[in-house]
């Protein structure tokens, strides 16, 4: 697939590795234009074999800013209507969440509301010692409404959730690593290679064991450890060796000394090699 943009969101593929870069200029702000070259990216994504999307920022000092504050605080006092489905950036955010492809974000700046909360919808988060977040919707007389204030506590905890979001700070990169909402910081020249080195890694796995894999965890996560997890377990398990996924890696592993042990005794890395070699 060729590279395509829409709306400051620029995309290209590479095998099973898709690369996105946000560039909305002055300032990365989060706005009617992200929303909709997001939407657009989605959709180009989902008719793509993809394993892997790692996100960055073409600007040098914010991932993504916020939202839009010059245009939301145009909007009038009006009576409240209770919504009957997320918002708009909500749904958009769920979406790229519960997408069938592990996603990165490849983090070295500021980001902040908006941007914040599309960082937390992704599956990995690996930032530098520049990475900055908070979110300050709350000392702005709103709340994180595109997913923060929901997911927040399933990443750090109600009472991390409750104090970072109420007191509208920023968190620097080592809090953000401490409390898990960074899984990885790493020198600012270094990023770029450990990101690609992971999407790499991944981007070689069969999709359907990637996507089987977020489907169970993200079950588990919301029903517990149960017999509603486990059955879909059971059941991604089964449709994926009935589609006849494993034989050729399982194959080439026996082939390569597999079960063995002088294969396994030392390190797991060539056998993995050898199952990836065709997939």
């Amino acid at each position: 697939m060729a590279a395509a943009e829409s709306h400051g969101v620029h995309w290209s593929i590479g095998g099973r590795v898709a690369q996105v870069v946000l560039d909305l200029p002055p300032a990365n702000v989060v706005g009617a234009d992200l929303v909709v070259g997001l939407m657009a990216l989605l959709d180009a994504l989902g008719d793509a074999e993809i394993t892997v999307a790692v996100f960055r920022s073409a600007d040098p000092d914010f991932f993504l800013m916020h939202g839009d504050v010059e245009v939301l605080v145009q909007v009038p006092a009006t009576e409240p209507v209770e919504a009957r489905e997320p918002n708009v950036a909500a749904a958009l955010f769920q979406r790229l969440h519960t997408a069938p492809y592990l996603t990165i974000g490849a983090i070295d700046g500021a980001a902040r509301g908006g941007g914040c909360e599309l960082l937390s919808a992704l599956d990995l988060r690996i930032g530098t010692p520049r990475t900055v977040i908070g979110q300050p919707e709350v000392p702005m007389g709103i709340i994180p409404g595109a997913g923060g204030t929901v997911r927040w506590p399933w990443m750090v905890g109600r009472g991390r959730a409750l104090e970072v979001l109420l007191t509208g700070r920023d968190l620097d990169a080592e809090e953000a690593l401490a409390i898990g909402w960074l899984d990885e910081v790493v020198p600012v020249d270094e990023l770029d290679a450990r990101v690609d080195a992971l999407a790499a890694r991944v981007g070689a796995m069969p999709p359907a064991s990637v996507a089987a894999v977020k489907r169970v965890v993200d079950r588990s996560l919301r029903a517990g450890v149960g017999d509603e997890a486990l059955t879909l377990e059971s059941d991604e398990l089964g449709r994926l060796m009935a589609a006849g996924a494993h034989v050729g890696p399982m194959r080439r592993f026996l082939a390569a000394g597999g079960q063995t042990r002088p294969a396994e005794v030392g390190s797991f890395e060539p056998l993995i090699d050898a199952m990836l070699a065709d997939g």
